[in-house]
């Protein structure tokens, strides 16, 4: 095949993304997925996205087919069930969507701008020349031999699999494996004939049910909903799908219900990986772990990174340096923009997933979280307590004040591991400020 300046792996949210915007500035691009054309899009997703993700992107809301349900808020319950927060708000409300519709909808921009899709191909590995990314080696089905992509400048797209982000050599500098206590494993289903309808999501956290994860229910609208259940893949952790069958499914509003699809998937639930670059390669979406670290969306991030890195790409074509150093801004800008919150939430990710239900249960209870914290929390990245909020918490913490201490020790290390971000480094201090980062999280250990 004759060289692209753009090959993108993964034709998905971010794959698609960044093919239609660097299609759009002129460049040759190069889009491969190991689904067939019509598949694509189709992935087990909770389907659910904020609407400031459209807004930030100047990119059309979900519409006709693709748009399946509004979504004002979310409802999140306590373990014993007995309390909920209703966490409200302009950076909460957004859309539940058909997954394949707007993944072809987008595939179709990316196409209608120029780009060419190579489907039913699964990607082998990089090309690796004088220490670069040049390009990936690729096998089409039903095809006997390998097939060279050779490009200036490669995208991994891929998922959490990661098909060329795992295959780099340790020179590159990028992290390779993924820890499996920062991933979920989670299996949903997609049900019909079930007489419940709300327009707020709603999440179940449970350290019983569903250790480190959560169980949820959107609506899909006309009686179809989108439930499913993830756990941390720590130890012998319990199959989400028994789990969901057994304890969520069982339910009585559920038995009637009938299942249109189910599935279950590996979702990378923690700050981005340390960069996102290296010489002549960026990498978008799942496969850099840009997911939300709290409730795992990843559409909005994935098509934010679709797009920044393009733009980088583009602006390095144009210079004709791919290096690593010419391609940091990408780094930069996903980190400042969005990186840094995420890397807040990871934290409190960590602590919500190192207490006990008796804890949130007694937490929550006595509104020692409260709904703007959570708001606040999940639009910012940050945990604010006010003096005066921490000394009524600490009233009615006195029965537990483990909880609060805990609660002070995330928000601190949450505003401090934002600010590393927001800081993110040159190439030159790269090591540094990984070390720094390695601190945050070393002190958090045995919490």
């Amino acid at each position: 095949m004759e060289k692209q300046d753009l090959v993108i792996v993964g034709a998905g949210t971010a794959g698609a993304v960044a093919a239609a915007e660097a299609a759009r500035k002129g460049l040759r691009v190069c889009l491969v997925d190991l689904k067939k054309r019509e598949l694509i899009g189709e992935k087990v997703c909770g389907d659910a996205i904020a609407k400031h993700h459209f807004d930030n992107l100047s990119m059309q809301y979900p519409s006709g087919d693709e748009l399946e349900g509004r979504v004002d808020g979310m409802r999140v319950f306590s373990p014993d069930r007995e309390t909920s927060l209703r966490i409200l708000g302009e950076g909460m409300s957004g859309f539940t969507i058909n997954r394949q519709r707007f993944g072809q909808r987008l595939l179709k921009k990316a196409l209608d701008a120029g780009a060419t899709l190579l489907d039913q191909t699964r990607v082998i590995g990089p090309l690796i020349q004088d220490g670069f990314v040049r390009g990936i080696e690729a096998k089409q089905e039903g095809s006997e031999g390998k097939v060279e992509i050779p490009a200036s400048v490669t995208v991994d797209a891929s998922g959490c699999v990661g098909a060329i982000r795992s295959r780099l050599p340790p020179s590159f500098g990028v992290e390779s494996d993924i820890k499996n206590e920062d991933m979920i494993v989670a299996y949903r289903e997609i049900r019909s004939d079930v007489a419940w309808s709300s327009n707020l999501g709603e999440i179940y956290l449970t350290m019983q049910l569903a250790p480190g994860g959560y169980y949820w229910i959107f609506d899909k609208g006309n009686g179809k909903i989108n439930i499913g259940l993830g756990v941390q893949m720590t130890g012998k952790h319990p199959n989400p799908k028994e789990q969901l069958y057994k304890h969520v499914l069982s339910h009585t509003i559920f038995r009637k219900s009938k299942m249109e699809q189910g599935g279950g998937g590996i979702v990378p639930t923690r700050r981005p990986i340390y960069s996102l670059v290296s010489d002549g390669i960026l990498i978008a979406g799942d496969a850099a772990c840009l997911v939300n670290p709290i409730h795992g969306g990843g559409i909005g991030p994935s098509m934010l990174s679709g797009r920044l890195a393009a733009q980088v790409a583009v602006e390095a074509l144009e210079k004709g340096d791919v290096s690593k150093e010419a391609l940091w801004q990408y780094n930069i800008r996903y980190m400042q923009s969005y990186g840094a919150k995420q890397a807040g939430l990871d934290i409190f990710r960590l602590f919500l997933q190192n207490i006990s239900d008796d804890e949130l249960n007694f937490g929550m209870k006595n509104r020692l979280v409260k709904e703007e914290d959570v708001l606040r929390t999940s639009m910012t990245g940050n945990l604010q307590l006010s003096i005066i909020d921490k000394a009524g918490r600490a009233l009615k913490a006195m029965a537990r004040p483990g909880f609060l201490m805990k609660l002070e020790k995330t928000a601190t290390k949450m505003r401090e591991i934002k600010a590393l971000y927001q800081r993110y480094p040159a190439p030159s201090d790269f090591e540094r400020w990984k070390h720094s980062v390695a601190s945050i999280y070393e002190s958090l250990v045995g919490q």
